[in-house]
């Protein structure tokens, strides 16, 4: 019988001192969703020459968290290409979950975010200060897939105790309406079945400003975690003035991003 994997938590790291700062993230969510903590290097044609060096920084961090946290399950990876064509390999062959990254890189991983079944966390890595994840603000629009990024609140909530915050479109159309509304009901019945609390309050903006909305009220409260759906359809005219999602991370100062891929069947998360 095959050996079972377990599934990662992967933080992509950039052979660099801040490095340091996005591992801090990956013992923080691994140990409370209890999964492996993989650290990956996205090897370049150019980096053969220090490759010697990547490998020895890789496993420095690997014995620290070893160290530091024994019960953490760790590894490391180097692997040669673009994150775009190793993500199915990520996620099928080495279980990986959640890809931890700065925000600066979005622009490099924004192909592979939309090919991606995994959810991404976007971060700044120049703000020490590791966050609780204790309370998280969920923008609900009129997609279905909303209920995918629910998930992804539910797992803090189940697995952190984080408190759940729910902002709710405030559309006008009638059709929209029923639409959100129906992503309201399954998110309730979700936590409900699983027994979780979570506050929800009506927003001022419809279902395309909702998530701005979010960010503004995650800026102005102690929020720890925005989780946002990618766009669901893109058009040359949007890569080119900027996705949402975009615009979002590279206004989000030092709160982290999740972002869920509604273009692709979403990964679960085991118990």
């Amino acid at each position: 019988m095959p050996e079972k994997k377990e599934q990662k938590i992967v933080v992509l790291t950039e052979n660099s001192d801040s490095d340091k700062i996005l591992v801090l993230h990956g013992v923080k969510l691994a140990t409370a969703f209890k999964k492996e903590l993989c650290l990956l290097h996205l090897a370049g044609k150019n980096e053969k020459k220090i490759k010697k060096t990547i490998t020895e920084n890789l496993t420095k961090y690997n014995k620290v968290v070893r160290d530091e946290v024994p019960s953490l399950n760790v590894s490391y990876l180097i692997l040669k290409g673009n994150a775009r064509d190793l993500i199915d390999t990520l996620a099928d062959k080495y279980e990986a979950i959640l890809i931890i990254s700065r925000k600066t890189m979005y622009n490099k991983l924004s192909g592979a975010l939309r090919q991606s079944p995994l959810a991404f966390l976007f971060l700044n890595h120049e703000i020490t200060q590791i966050p609780g994840y204790k309370k998280i603000i969920l923008p609900v629009d009129l997609r279905r897939e909303t209920k995918d990024a629910a998930l992804w609140a539910s797992y803090f909530a189940r697995f952190n105790n984080s408190a759940v915050n729910v902002l709710v479109a405030n559309d006008k159309d009638k059709a929209n309406i029923r639409s959100i509304t129906k992503n309201i009901k399954a998110i309730k019945i979700l936590f409900l079945k699983l027994r979780i609390p979570m506050k929800l309050y009506k927003g001022k903006n419809n279902s395309l400003k909702i998530q701005f909305e979010a960010l503004d009220i995650a800026g102005s409260s102690d929020a720890e975690l925005l989780i946002i759906l990618a766009s669901s359809y893109i058009s040359i005219f949007d890569l080119m003035i900027g996705l949402p999602e975009k615009k979002i991370i590279n206004k989000s100062g030092s709160l982290p991003v999740l972002v869920i891929n509604p273009r692709k069947d979403m990964y679960i998360m085991c118990d």
